[in-house]
């Protein structure tokens, strides 16, 4: 029988408060608790398919590990994808031979390069240590590996030659002396030497990316541009540029230090060759959720005042085409050119890896089960045409996704969202900051198998029942004082 309104008149009002604050909190929980439930382990799936890739695309998928300790939620490893964007062969490392101690699988898996022999040029790294191999998937076996433990991180190796190897080195820094060695090397597997070296420090003033510190550059990519130069993106700087190996001069710089309209922690750059020599850069503008490709105009030019610009080039790009944006990419990490005029992104905080026309419909698309970081396909680097070769330019929604990630398809995520709430207010600017940091952020946290809605409601109800101690400590603080004077 429901209690009377006289029975609950009698009731103290601050029990009132607590049932209800109970309620709310106990509201707040359960979209989370349902999604444990029904949870289905991480799996990798089909998306859209209306166009059959003329290829195997390999994707390699980062994972995540904390203080040593990896996540069999969010697993590393790498996943090959038929043509028909059905899951063809995985590898996760559990039964590989590592050179390290890795009882607690915290590996990840970064750049991975199809090798002219079929075989992929994989990176991985452990705790404070980098190794690069050469895996055989056919085989399902390693070739070869090197293991190098004072590169504490390395997210990209590039093959230029049956001997040598080139190695984005990141957080390369001398504790000590305060400086960072982040740099570019040239390892050479036959005799076991790095026989070349590019120094950031060398070329960039100290307060570049608010100066010297144990991630200065995060410099996250290397690819060989002709015979003498290399193509680099230091991630922090907000730029690509090109280098040529034998004078060590900046050649080509795209982007400038916190100048995001043009790039935001970008990642995966590939110089493209247009048919008329027009230097054209594709690239994933992480940060800023789309993906870009600019054309070289105007030569580059040094500024007079070479100090006071920080060492960096005038460069007159324009930017031709663009794709994505926020709510329809996540973070993504990697665009390639493939030979029929799509893009072949790595949509990372969305789980999945998309081909995109130059209009931007997706035509292939696949799920992997957590933050994929890079994909290629087939034997060919990406060198398909440009967009102005294609006639193609402006900026392109995305459209046609199967929608089976909160953000992708017409599955609204909070992000998108929160940013359409405050669209045309006096408050867009600071939410869409706010908004577009959640979703960058908020995944590395919450487990695969909750929403980023979820996870909000679990935010929200422990912001709850933090207020509510807040207010019981101070009703009661005479009673906890008298308790503690005992």
């Amino acid at each position: 029988m429901a209690p009377s309104v006289d029975s609950l008149a009698d009731v103290p009002r601050i029990w009132l408060l607590r049932a209800a604050v109970a309620v709310v909190v106990l509201a707040l929980l359960t979209p989370a608790a349902a999604s444990y439930v029904t949870y289905e382990e991480t799996s990798h799936q089909r998306g859209t398919l209306t166009s059959v890739a003329d290829n195997e695309t390999v994707v390699s998928i980062q994972g995540f590990h904390f203080e040593g300790e990896g996540s069999g939620k969010k697993p590393s490893g790498m996943v090959g994808v038929d043509r028909r964007a059905q899951t063809a062969w995985t590898f996760n490392g559990t039964t590989a031979d590592w050179p390290v101690e890795t009882a607690n699988q915290s590996w990840w898996f970064y750049d991975v390069d199809r090798l002219p022999n079929g075989n992929l040029l994989v990176v991985n790294t452990f705790p404070g240590k980098t190794f690069v191999s050469e895996y055989d998937p056919d085989a399902g076996e390693r070739v070869w590996g090197r293991l190098f433990p004072e590169m504490v991180d390395t997210h990209d190796v590039t093959q230029l030659s049956e001997h040598e190897i080139a190695i984005a080195n990141m957080r390369n820094y001398d504790e000590e002396a305060g400086v960072s060695n982040d740099r570019v090397v040239i390892y050479n597997r036959t005799r076991d030497e790095i026989t070349w070296e590019w120094r950031f420090r060398n070329h960039y003033a100290v307060d570049v990316a608010g100066g010297h510190s144990d991630d200065w550059t995060h410099v996250n990519d290397v690819d060989p541009v002709g015979e003498d130069r290399l193509l680099l993106s230091p991630r922090n700087f907000d730029q690509v540029i090109v280098v040529n190996r034998t004078t060590k001069a900046i050649e080509v710089q795209l982007g400038e230090d916190e100048d995001h309209a043009v790039l935001h922690e970008q990642h995966n750059p590939d110089y493209l060759d247009s048919a008329d020599g027009t230097p054209t850069i594709l690239v994933a503008d992480s940060e800023n959720d789309r993906v870009v490709e600019y054309a070289l105009v105007e030569a580059c030019e040094r500024p007079a005042d070479v100090e006071k610009a920080g060492n960096r080039l005038d460069c007159g790009w324009e930017r031709v085409w663009s794709v994505g944006g926020e709510g329809q990419f996540n973070w993504p990490r990697d665009a390639d050119r493939l030979p029929n005029g799509n893009t072949l992104v790595t949509d990372s905080l969305n789980h999945r890896v998309v081909e995109v026309t130059p209009r931007g419909e997706i035509v292939w698309e696949y799920y992997v089960g957590w933050g994929p970081y890079e994909a290629e396909r087939g034997a060919v680097e990406s060198d398909g045409p440009t967009m102005r070769e294609q006639g193609v330019s402006g900026h392109q929604d995305v459209s046609g996704s199967a929608g089976l990630e909160p953000g992708t398809g017409n599955n609204t995520s909070l992000a998108t969202w929160t940013r359409g709430m405050a669209a045309g207010t006096p408050l867009q600017g600071p939410v869409e900051d706010a908004a577009q940091r959640w979703a960058h952020v908020a995944p590395w946290i919450y487990p695969v198998w909750m929403s980023d809605w979820d996870f909000a409601y679990v935010v929200l109800a422990a912001l709850f029942i933090l207020v509510w101690s807040g207010y019981e400590t101070y009703r009661r603080r005479g009673t906890i004082v008298a308790a503690v004077r005992r």
